[in-house]
């Protein structure tokens, strides 16, 4: 797990503090295996929700995000999707994992997931009760808010590296264009290796506390800075707070949810288009497809209902 990750639960808790107002919500780890606690909890709960960006994968076996196993499909019943996505770009589902997803994710809930990649391979499975809503981390993107987000370069940039998927290339590339375009680089760092790698390529960066709050302080405070870096929820979390982001794309939750919801992505490699965004102004309109979100949390309000 990764800061980022922190990024989606606060948003995941807003929403369902919203749909569930009265409710008592208790979490488990989805990134390891469930002890027989976990699995009394998610087993005896009204409703289980699993969230994560990354949680679904083509071989639920091997190396997957989501710790489940064969005993846990027999036990822990009917679970409800909720911005949820593929792990990588992957083969076909293999005949074990297609057995684990549709016997642990329920016949009766609408599932939410964050792009038209992960619907589709879902649908292979067999599983079409799915509505593409984007991640949660999206849904309180506003035409109001786009419209208020600068449009113009900052003086100072935050930037991230993924070290979870490192090309020192391409990094270095990134870094040596942020220190050539602003004034000062900050590097907000979601894991152990980040500031070790990052500083390693480009010597010069100024380190920021690895720490939610940090982050978000920055942006809170900064009279005026731009993000632009791979990690996909820091930029994210640079959109929801304000300032103008470019999310640099390495794995397939940018370039998809780029695709679906107009996210300001970039190819990794592509380092005119990237520079051309950060000097000349353009415009961000993110765009939550806010109708399949209003229809799956409607389907727990009809829950809900008196009668």
């Amino acid at each position: 797990a990764d800061l980022g990750d922190q990024i989606i639960m606060d948003a995941v808790r807003r929403e369902l503090a919203e749909i569930f107002p009265d409710a008592l919500m208790l979490s488990v780890a989805s990134h390891e295996w469930m002890g027989a606690k976990s699995r009394g909890l998610v087993k005896n709960a009204e409703l289980a929700i699993a969230s994560g960006t990354n949680l679904l994968s083509s071989r639920m076996w091997f190396r997957s995000p989501w710790k489940i196993g064969f005993r846990d499909a027999l036990t822990i019943g009917s679970v409800v999707l909720m911005g949820c996505g593929w792990y990588q770009y992957q083969r076909a589902v293999d005949p074990y994992s297609r057995w684990l997803l549709r016997r642990v994710l329920s016949g009766q809930h609408m599932h939410a997931v964050r792009d038209s990649y992960s619907k589709a391979n879902l649908a292979r499975i067999g599983i079409s009760n799915v509505v593409n809503t984007s991640c949660p981390t999206l849904w309180r993107f506003t035409p109001e808010h786009c419209q208020a987000l600068p449009r113009d370069k900052a003086r100072d940039v935050v930037t991230t590296v993924n070290t979870y998927i490192k090309d020192r290339d391409a990094d270095a590339r990134m870094l040596q264009l942020l220190r050539a375009r602003y004034e000062t680089v900050h590097l907000w760092v979601q894991t152990e290796e980040d500031w070790a790698y990052a500083s390693d390529l480009v010597p010069g960066l100024t380190r920021l506390v690895p720490s939610l709050a940090a982050f978000d302080t920055l942006l809170d405070s900064h009279p005026s800075l731009d993000y632009v870096g791979n990690r996909l929820h820091g930029g994210i979390r640079a959109l929801q707070k304000g300032r103008r982001a470019v999310i640099v794309e390495v794995d397939n939750r940018a370039a998809e949810m780029g695709a679906d919801f107009d996210l300001p992505t970039v190819a990794r490699t592509d380092f005119e288009a990237l520079d051309r965004l950060i000097q000349t102004p353009f415009e961000i309109h993110v765009k939550p497809p806010m109708k399949a979100i209003q229809a799956w949390k409607d389907q727990f309000l009809q829950t809900l209902s008196p009668d």
